[in-house]
Order: structure tokens, then sequence, then C-alpha cells
């Protein structure tokens, strides 16, 4: 780990999935399960032939159809991403004078922005990590906020978030774990407001992080001004079937029923790590953020066992007390080994 710390920005940009080696149990990767539905493989399979031209007009077109229909929205206001990360990668296109992100967070906005010359101001939330008496500079034109927010697993209030807004202000909310909260009763994905931009991800509920899916809601205007610069093609056809397949009706109660079943492994996770007399942070995304004495003492301690865990101290706002593991049925395995570790 000494290459990391000694380079900021690859510390910044580390990733989940850079802590488990092949064969290792992971938890450090939110990804609902070890590979896509059957129906789904069969779905992108049958589309192989098709690589062999362009992605289609037509592909296209169900597949933004299908992004409206699942929120409620005009086709207009439907931008289909190579995942949700792409949408952050091109925030810099909104050409924003003073960005604020609200941390901790996912830390890609803060680096695209800052790598493209907008000042950025990172609005840290102490622990419990709620959005009450958070204080956003007024002059920020740009705010960043994820609900449920990623590491922290917080999910704040529709209230709260829309309580950001100004005049003059786009607040582009990460929407990224959303559909793993049963009804997302909180999600502002299907309001339709000119200054709201929402991001959608698709690889985490349907386990396909490898082909890189997602969507933007907001006004036709914010998202052209979004892709203004962008590659040609940029969501191939693979992509573009699956963005269909999955916001499908049969597909979105699926995914709620997981997100239903994820609930209950959560408590009972949730519950056994207090157990052991840790300091859990309350909240509702597939992953749960504790505390222990020697977050890296532990965590290497764990890589020993076999079983891969998120280093946190990347995060801004938080530091080496702090873990985040994903909510898998394996947890026993992970309280069990967390028993003898901290022993």
């Amino acid at each position: 780990m000494a290459s990391l710390e000694a380079n900021p920005l690859a510390l910044a940009r580390y990733h989940g999935d850079q802590a488990a080696e092949p064969g290792m149990l992971d938890f450090a990767v939110n990804v609902r399960d070890t590979q896509p539905p059957a129906w789904l493989v069969e779905r992108l399979a049958a589309r192989l032939p098709d690589l062999a031209r362009y992605p289609d007009a037509d592909d296209e077109r169900a597949a933004v159809q299908a992004v409206a229909a699942r929120h409620s929205r005009a086709e207009a206001e439907g931008g289909l991403l190579a995942g949700a990360a792409e949408g952050v990668a091109l925030l810099a296109n909104l050409q924003p004078r003073l960005a604020a992100g609200i941390a901790p967070s996912f830390t890609e906005p803060q680096l695209t922005l800052a790598g493209a010359g907008v000042a950025v101001q990172q609005v840290v939330l102490p622990p419990p990590f709620g959005l009450a008496g958070a204080t956003v500079p007024e002059e920020a034109d740009l705010v960043v906020v994820g609900n449920p927010t990623n590491p922290t697993s917080v999910l704040h209030t529709r209230e709260q978030i829309l309580a950001l807004r100004r005049p003059g202000r786009l607040l582009v909310v990460d929407e990224a774990f959303a559909d793993s909260v049963p009804g997302e009763p909180e999600s502002l994905a299907s309001l339709r407001l000119a200054d709201v931009l929402v991001l959608r991800s698709l690889t985490k509920s349907w386990s396909l992080p490898g082909l890189r899916v997602g969507y933007a809601l907001g006004a036709p205007e914010v998202l052209a001004r979004l892709t203004s610069r962008r590659a040609h093609w940029p969501v191939g056809t693979l992509q573009l079937t699956a963005i269909a397949a999955c916001c499908a009706p049969d597909a979105v109660a699926e995914a709620e029923a997981g997100a239903r079943r994820l609930v209950d492994m959560r408590t009972q996770f949730v519950a056994g790590l207090r157990q052991l007399g840790l300091d859990v942070i309350d909240g509702r995304a597939p992953f749960v953020l504790f505390t222990v004495d020697d977050a890296e003492l532990v965590r290497k301690r764990l890589h020993v066992k076999g079983i891969a865990v998120r280093r946190c101290d990347t995060f801004v706002g938080l530091d080496g007390r702090y873990l985040r593991a994903a909510v898998r049925p394996e947890w026993p395995v992970l309280v069990s080994a967390l028993r003898e570790v901290l022993a």
C-alpha cells in the first residue's frame, strides 16, 4: 500500500475491487450478486452477433423509452450513460464556477471537476453523517450529493436534499444505490425539476460492473450541456440492451424484491457486528460502515483469512478507524473472522 499513500491521486481513485484477490470472499465491492441473473445473460448473449455493426438507433430509442417509463419522465429527460461514473466524468461540461461536494462520499466528482480547473469545496459532515446543519457555500453553483451515500450508507430525506437548492445552482444527486432501498422513498428520479440532475446506476443491483450501464435524469437543456463533449457511440449495443431490459417493469419488480431481501440481511449483519461491540453507522444502503480501533491492521488480518473489506481512509472525512463491508449472504463468515481478529 505504500505506493498508494505516496500518490494522493491514486489514493483518491482507489476502488474496492483493488482489495480482493482471486478466490477471496469479497465484501469490498458493492455488487448485489456474484453474477447477473440468467435471463439477463441470455438477453445479452443473444445480441453478440450484432457486435459486427455500430449501435443501432432503434436500440437507443428503446433504452431511452424504458428509462423514461421507469421514472414517469419524458423521453427528452433521460440520458443514457456508460455507468453512473460516466455522468460524474461529464460534470465539468456543465462549467460551474464553484462546486461543492458533500463528504464523505464517492471521490470521483471532486477529482473530475478539479482536474478540469473547477474550484471545489468539500462540505464534510461529522458522524453520523446526516445533512442537518450542513453548510454549503451560497456561491456554489453546483452541489454533488450521494443518496444513499457511499460509503456512509446514510439515506438523506427528500426534504434535506431539496433544501440544498438555490437560484442559479444545479443540484446533482448520485442515486447509484437508490434501487437497493425498497420503494425508493427518498429518490428524486421522478421529480421534474429544472435544477436537479439525477445519476443512476444499473451495475450494482444487476451485477454488471464489467458492462458499465447507467443513465441520467434531468431537464433536456441540462442533459444537452452534460453530454456536449462526449465520444461518438458512447454506449454500445450490449449496454443499450441491458438498460432497456433492466428498466422494464418485470425487472424493476425483481430488483425491488431483491432490495427487500437485502433489508433483512442487512439487519442481521448489523446486529452481528454490534454484538462484537463495534460502532455501526445507521444507514439503508447495501453496505455497512463501521469502526474498529485499527482498521488497517484488522483489514490486513482479514486479508490473510481470505476476506476483503473496503478501506475507508481514502474518503474525504474518514480516518483510519473506518471499514466498509457489502451486505452479502456470507456475512456470518465475516462476523466470525472479525471476532477472531479482534480477540
